[in-house]
């Protein structure tokens, strides 16, 4: 059974004559495009993966064999993911489709499992909320981020894994470090700042350009607020939350 027809069986789907890709529709054969490249292309479209945006973003995926491919999505659904989910997980991030199952995905689900002690069924809940946790290293990211994390505080590992996994994956050093270092210039303490963020974990999230520069200001100018008042927790940060956010990650 070839790879397309094991998706197809596993999405209780007829192996397709024709796929729509877009808007457009290519009946098989497709004109010179090789065979192994085409069972690529309408393995996607038939998982719900934009094909397009997923070659361009892991030119990798041109040449790895459609054997591959079905190896990844098959550990995927062994996990638990299902098929519905596939789309989202991999259409964020095509670059899981020619990750290493043995090198690279056992330990990511393996850090899930034990570091994280999410339970099995759980594990397709956070890796659709977060699918970028698939795509990081465990050795380079995922466990110094929470190693990081429980430093600053956060010892509540069911609300990093189901609330917050996008902070598993963002940057210590260029993107945490620096909300940080703000708040701290601002007139905080470290341990008041770590304090701030532990009570609003999205403050992370935010551009200090985009967010955090214009809504102190604002605070500052005119509402007369000081540094002082950023102190007294949680009005504060409900001033910080309001207007929309832009994200920083």
């Amino acid at each position: 059974m070839s790879a397309l027809s094991s998706l197809c069986a596993a999405a209780a789907m007829p192996k397709p004559s024709a796929v729509t890709l877009r808007g457009a529709e290519f009946p098989l054969p497709f004109p010179d495009i090789p065979t192994p490249l085409k069972e690529k292309i309408i393995s996607l479209e038939v998982m719900g993966v934009d094909s397009g945006r997923a070659l361009s973003l892991n030119p990798a995926l041109r040449t790895a064999s459609p054997a591959s491919v079905h190896a990844v999505v098959s550990y995927l659904q062994s996990k638990g993911l299902l098929f519905k989910d596939l789309a989202r997980v991999l259409g964020m991030c095509p670059s899981i489709l020619t990750a290493d199952v043995r090198a690279h995905l056992s330990p990511v689900f393996a850090f899930l499992s034990r570091d994280l002690r999410i339970p099995g069924p759980d594990i397709r809940r956070v890796v659709n909320k977060c699918p970028r946790l698939l795509t990081a290293s465990v050795r380079d990211r995922l466990r110094p981020n929470l190693l990081f994390l429980h430093r600053l505080g956060f010892t509540d590992q069911t609300a990093l894994a189901y609330r917050d996994p996008i902070l598993l994956v963002a940057s210590v050093e260029n993107t945490l470090m620096p909300k940080l270092d703000y708040l701290a210039s601002l007139g905080l303490s470290r341990d008041e700042a770590a304090a701030m963020v532990r009570r609003c974990p999205g403050l992370f999230t935010f551009s200090i350009e985009k967010n955090f520069k214009p809504k102190y200001e604002y605070f500052a100018q005119a509402m007369g607020g000081s540094a002082g008042s950023l102190r007294s927790s949680r009005s504060t940060l409900r001033l910080v939350w309001r207007r929309g956010s832009s994200p920083g990650m």
